[in-house]
């Protein structure tokens, strides 16, 4: 009886201390997110310099060193069409000094093919905004035997045997899925590295065709080594003004717009959270920074944290339906 007496006394005495303390706690973490930021932040992004992603990047990380006061510090973790940028910044302290620039295809696309994702983007993030929105466009070398969305659809019919697709992340996969979903065209999926290894495929004719972001493929279609076929926007592209949409181009349905955001590790306080995303809010409605991205075909966005989220659940929930359609299961 002494033993159990003694024991719920300890019970108590810790829940007392835990009442008393937890005043103390909320207000040094109120002080720390009342000083933010007092030291250089991290932001990690999951792919090699040079591209989009990481341009945005960089003209992010320029604009919010003026805003906040201290240097923002770009950090490139490629791999795994930004799976190991992920994997490493869901692990940080959630204190507003890491933060990431996070692409559509590890955050949504690539949990809707792969059971091995390393993350749940619901359960280990928090987003804070969409940064920025891309279409693909769909691309074939110069001299192929179609001009046309609807050429090419049919000559894949034809020649089944032959026709192949390269696909450099789970974004580029499941957007050409989609295509196949809606017209019935046959093709089997070769897989790269990068986009870049994917426009060259295409270019020495090693595979038929590859649906890429714009920045490795432009120049190229620009110079007339590549065809451009169709871009899976709902409007054509300024820089492309020449290439129809893929609703143009005769197929509805097959529409897919990409994005990249800013991204907390989960309990990051929500007065830093609400903080960057007000400021990403007035970065991204820059006329300079709008100019800058466009040139790499690239439009941009900003959201709120909520508004954020739920476009995250609702693809993560649309993707996933268009791999099981499509009998898509990847290895990230």
């Amino acid at each position: 009886m002494k033993g159990l007496r003694r024991t719920w006394l300890l019970l108590s005495l810790v829940v007392v201390a835990a009442i008393a303390f937890s005043p103390l706690i909320a207000n040094a973490q109120s002080q720390a997110s009342s000083s933010y930021p007092n030291r250089p932040i991290r932001l990690v992004v999951g792919f090699a310099p040079g591209g989009s992603n990481d341009i945005l990047a960089r003209v992010l990380a320029e604009k919010l060193h003026k805003v906040l006061g201290q240097p923002v510090i770009v950090e490139n973790k490629p791999g795994a069409g930004g799976a190991t940028a992920a994997s490493f910044v869901k692990s940080q302290e959630p204190d507003g000094y890491t933060l990431m620039v996070g692409a559509s295809g590890a955050m949504v696309v690539g949990p809707a093919v792969s059971a091995q994702t390393p993350y749940d983007t619901k359960r280990d993030f928090e987003p804070i905004s969409i940064l920025a929105t891309f279409p693909l466009v769909l691309v074939v070398s110069a001299d192929a035997p179609f001009k046309s969305l609807p050429d090419f659809i049919e000559w894949t019919k034809n020649n089944s045997s032959s026709a192949n697709y390269a696909s450099a992340s789970p974004t580029f996969t499941l957007a050409f899925e989609l295509l196949k979903l809606k017209t019935g065209a046959t093709l089997q999926r070769v897989s790269y590295r990068g986009t870049n290894d994917a426009v060259v495929a295409v270019l020495s004719k090693q595979v038929t065709a590859a649906m890429t972001d714009t920045l490795p493929a432009m120049p190229l279609i620009q110079d007339g080594k590549l065809r451009a076929l169709a871009v899976t926007a709902s409007a054509r592209l300024p820089q492309l003004p020449n290439v129809p949409t893929t609703a143009e181009a005769g197929v509805a349905g097959a529409e897919a717009i990409f994005w990249t955001g800013l991204f907390a590790p989960k309990g990051t306080p929500k007065d830093i959270t609400a903080r960057l995303e007000a400021e990403v809010h007035k970065v991204m409605q820059e006329d300079e920074v709008r100019q800058r991205l466009r040139t790499v075909a690239t439009e941009a966005a900003s959201s709120t944290s909520p508004e954020f989220a739920a476009r995250i659940a609702s693809e993560l929930q649309s993707w996933s339906a268009i791999a099981k359609s499509a009998n898509v299961q990847l290895d990230q």
